[in-house]
């Protein structure tokens, strides 16, 4: 299932009252269960506050660039070198995957680089909103990535019984089964 614009302004209104100083409080509190990396293009920041705001209801801890003070006001290799850090730094990686995000050199850089520190560790995934069906047209390399997936409660495992409506980290096992896992267990694994 993908996140459709129309589906995240049903999640949630409160992540759009939040003063930006107290964003700025929320978005780097250390020391919750987990840290969280999010890559996103910078004009979609509705869509980036509503995913933020799920993680945070996962006590996840979030980084997002344009809120860290130590950044330069003009993009500069400075820039790219302080990301790297802190792709580094946080647990996970995750990309706000909308159209605009798949087509940003610098989402497409961020997730390049995350993929090398992150992939083989199972902490990297994408939170889709592109209108698409999941084969990424254009951009085929994403198939590769675990996705963070809402499910309504109607949808059933394998065995029939219902999935508990949430959200879940999907990916591929090393067999090459889809499996499925509740976003917190994989925030705070």
């Amino acid at each position: 299932m993908i996140l459709t614009e129309n589906k995240l302004k049903e999640l949630t209104l409160a992540a759009d009252v939040l003063s930006e100083a107290h964003q700025q409080t929320r978005f780097f509190s250390i020391g919750q269960h987990a840290s969280v990396f999010l890559s996103h293009k910078h004009d979609e920041i509705s869509q980036l506050k509503r995913v933020a705001y799920i993680l945070e209801e996962l006590h996840a801890s979030i980084y997002v660039d344009w809120l860290d003070n130590s950044m330069p006001k003009k993009t500069s290799g400075t820039t790219a070198t302080i990301i790297k850090q802190q792709i580094q730094k946080y647990d996970k990686f995750i990309l706000v995957a909308t159209d605009g995000a798949i087509d940003s050199k610098w989402c497409n850089w961020e997730l390049g680089y995350g993929d090398a520190q992150k992939f083989d560790l199972g902490k990297i995934a994408l939170f889709p909103i592109a209108q698409n069906d999941g084969s990424w047209k254009g951009s085929e390399y994403m198939q590769i990535y675990p996705t963070i997936q809402y499910y309504s409660g109607t949808e059933k495992y394998s065995n029939g019984n219902l999935i508990p409506r949430g959200y879940y980290y999907c990916y591929n096992d090393k067999d090459g089964n889809y499996r499925i896992k509740k976003l917190y267990d994989w925030i705070v694994s």
